[in-house]
């Protein structure tokens, strides 16, 4: 993938410089970076199950339509043939270094490792017939027409595989954007190897660095120097950015310490540079891009297989919840357009994932006309504002179910760091304000209930101490995140609504 990542490099390099010229209004030249990130890992698994699907669906459907109507047939016979088959394959296919990225992108360069690997399990299984003498046992019309059949699937799998991936690598989605926090030297030193560096899966955007022109040049290597660190934050919320590394000597201790306190908040992986450094470490101490050595320091929560599960399990989940609990909201919808006039559902900005503001909706508990949409105060008990079946529905948390629209839209899960809104208040503080790295909740997605709110920490956030607890509880589910843990969360949460105290 060298070349590739080269060339999206310099393409990407390119537009940035060119609209830093043209459209000098333009606050964040990074706006056309938005592509997400599509896990390699993920498609070669997918191409793997594909492969083996593929063959032995082929070989039951083949066993199926041409030889049991005219023969009797015991599947127990052909069945392991067809299973060890599909299994051997995929194994072979993987020793063969098929299932990579460049593969992909390349299938006509792998056609005689895909053939080889097809006929040398076709050489077995009749090697199998003929020296156990269970040749009788097997059609030989079906065997030839699966091996025929399987070669021709494979390598039109592999074609359609290959148009999906081409159009992903053009967009820059299977490499990972990292941007470098540190210019000067160690940054074009670093550049430089990675470039030589085989088959690496990261493309290098842009550099950030608080120093001047005169220490730190405005271009290193192609790269462009897009800003100083305060503004890669603002850059990272705006635009896809998988890695950062910071290219800083071991030596600037204090500044990376600093840049790292205020780095760690954003949903990337972090990683410092070793390839300069004259201090060695232990090789387990190191991840490797390419062949360039790292020192990981941050990771994200969720990466991969594990936020596919996830998400997968918010649309399945939250789809069921809804169709079930539909005639409870039908209800509460009723309820509250008997009581007072207005709107059933309340929408307010809030913070989702990586500070992205969204629309969270909930049902109305409120008098319309006395509505806080920035929640500049927060209810308290006995407050006039909230209706009578608002008390109701804020007690048992029945408010939040419109949410569930939020969860199959993508912008919420099930289980998560409750959202905020965006002027909520702590004892007069804003809560980013109130608590140091509030904003590292937000490294995942926001969810409609969490391991704050089964502890004891739902409802009024009044006090610095509550907020302090709340967001104690979201960094602990965030470092110790699972589909387990998040089941436990989900079959403990209606057992915390029977505690109201501090829900009103």
């Amino acid at each position: 993938m060298r070349n590739e990542a080269r060339y999206r490099h310099e393409a990407i390099t390119g537009d940035l410089l060119a609209r830093l010229d043209l459209e000098p209004e333009i606050s964040n030249p990074a706006e056309i970076l938005k592509a997400p990130l599509i896990s390699a890992r993920i498609i070669a698994s997918l191409v793997r199950a594909g492969d083996f699907i593929l063959i032995t669906l082929l070989g039951a459907v083949i066993l199926l339509a041409y030889v049991a109507p005219n023969h009797a047939v015991s599947f127990a016979t052909y069945a392991p043939l067809i299973l060890g088959a599909g299994l051997a394959l995929v194994v072979l296919l993987h020793i063969g270094g098929i299932y990579n990225i460049h593969a992909f992108l390349r299938p006509a360069e792998y056609v005689a490792r895909l053939a080889g690997a097809w006929l040398l399990i076709a050489g077995l299984v009749v090697a199998y017939a003929f020296f156990s003498k269970a040749g009788e046992d097997y059609s030989r019309a079906w065997a030839a027409l699966w091996f025929v059949g399987g070669l021709g699937s494979l390598l039109l799998f592999r074609i359609g595989v290959s148009r999906f991936v081409r159009h992903w690598n053009g967009k820059g989605q299977l490499d990972r954007r990292a941007v470098l926090v540190g210019g000067g030297e160690p940054a074009a030193n670093l550049i430089e190897a990675l470039d030589g560096s085989p088959d690496i899966d990261v493309s290098i955007i842009g550099i950030f660095d608080d120093r001047d022109d005169t220490r730190s040049p405005a271009s290193i290597s192609g790269c462009p120097k897009l800003g100083n660190v305060d503004e890669l934050i603002d850059f990272v919320r705006r635009n896809r950015v998988d890695l950062l590394i910071v290219t800083l000597p071991l030596t600037a201790e204090g500044r990376i310490l600093d840049m790292l306190k205020r780095l760690w908040v954003l949903p990337v992986d972090i990683r410092l540079s070793a390839y300069t450094q004259k201090l060695r470490y232990r090789p387990r101490a190191y991840s490797y891009i390419g062949n360039v050595p790292f020192i990981d320091v941050f990771d994200k929560p969720m990466t991969d297989w594990g936020q596919f599960v996830k998400s997968v399990e918010d649309k399945i989940i939250a789809g069921f919840a809804l169709v079930a609990l539909s005639p409870v909201m039908l209800a509460v919808a009723c309820a509250i357009k008997l009581e007072s006039r207005g709107p059933v559902f309340f929408r307010q900005h809030r913070y989702g994932f990586n500070n992205e503001l969204i629309n969270v909706y909930k049902f109305r508990s409120m008098y319309t006309e006395m509505t806080d949409n920035a929640a500049v105060k927060l209810v308290t008990r006995g407050d006039p504002r909230v209706t009578r079946v608002g008390r109701f529905i804020r007690k048992t948390s029945l408010d939040e179910l419109p949410q569930l629209l939020n969860v199959l839209k993508g912008e919420l899960s099930l289980v998560g760091p409750r959202p905020h809104a965006t002027h909520a208040k702590a004892q007069e503080h804003l809560y980013p304000d109130a608590v140091e790295g509030y904003f590292a909740r937000h490294r995942v997605k926001p969810g409609i209930t969490g391991w704050a709110q089964i502890n004891g920490w739902r409802g009024e956030t009044d006090t610095l101490e509550k907020l302090h607890r709340r967001v104690e509880h979201d960094l602990y589910y965030i470092e110790n995140w699972s589909i387990a843990f998040d089941l436990y969360i989900l079959l403990h949460t209606p057992l915390s609504l029977l505690s109201t105290e501090n829900a009103y």
